[in-house]
């Protein structure tokens, strides 16, 4: 699944994204940390991992979601 993102804090190592159809998900540290980036930027396109309506994982679209 893709995104975009909407907002990002690099002190808590969350924020948000809108999916390509509008929806609104937030993200939370474990998830950044889980796709071995360093930062985000507003509007930057980005690959996500998500279960139960919870993005597990988030790395940059040109970059493979892991163990994918």
């Amino acid at each position: 699944m893709q995104g975009t993102v909407r907002a990002y804090d690099a002190e808590t190592r969350s924020g948000s994204v809108f999916l390509d159809d509008g929806t609104r998900l937030d993200f939370k540290a474990p998830a950044f940390d889980a796709g071995g980036l360093r930062l985000l930027r507003f509007g930057q396109r980005v690959n996500l991992a998500v279960a139960d309506g919870e993005i597990t994982v988030i790395t940059l679209a040109t970059f493979p979601l892991p163990g994918g």
